[in-house]
């Protein structure tokens, strides 16, 4: 049986490979995005009859890893993580697409709130290897919620 084009993009799952990520305004390309994971904390307790109970509690931190290449020229990240300074820190609005195959229309869309990183890892220096420098930058978030198209 022969499937349409509209039957494979409603029936299959979104690849994950072509995704957009905007800080702010601007689109920057990374090679990997990871920890858009939304979860709670569980509370615990017993009734004084010797029940047991889990229940949810408050939201859990968003911690997101982000990974992309090492650019001539390009320092915006690095910018970021040094503007913080006792107490200050620029916090961003962040938007993480998964998108068609030509990039042109959002499938689902993952809302970062109120990012700011706490670290930025430079790549590993080998003198004996050729593979690209990537750097990562770990960001705490406030919450994350998802749309689809």
């Amino acid at each position: 049986m022969t499937l349409t084009t509209d039957q494979v993009a409603n029936e299959y799952p979104i690849p994950s490979y072509r995704f957009v990520v905007a800080i702010d305004d601007a689109k920057i390309a990374f090679s990997s995005v990871s920890g858009l994971d939304i979860t709670y904390a569980v509370m615990e307790y017993r009734d004084g009859i010797g029940n047991y109970f889990r229940m949810p509690g408050l939201p859990n931190a968003v911690t997101i890893t982000l990974r992309k290449g090492v650019f001539r020229g390009q320092n915006a990240l690095y910018e970021w993580i040094s503007s913080i300074s006792l107490n200050e820190v620029e916090k961003r609005d962040i938007m993480i697409s998964l998108t068609n195959e030509t990039g042109t229309e959002y499938l689902v869309t993952w809302n970062v709130a109120n990012a700011f990183p706490s670290s930025l890892t430079t790549p590993a220096l080998d003198a004996s290897s050729n593979d690209v420098s990537l750097q990562e930058v770990v960001l705490q978030a406030e919450r994350v919620t998802v749309q689809t198209y």
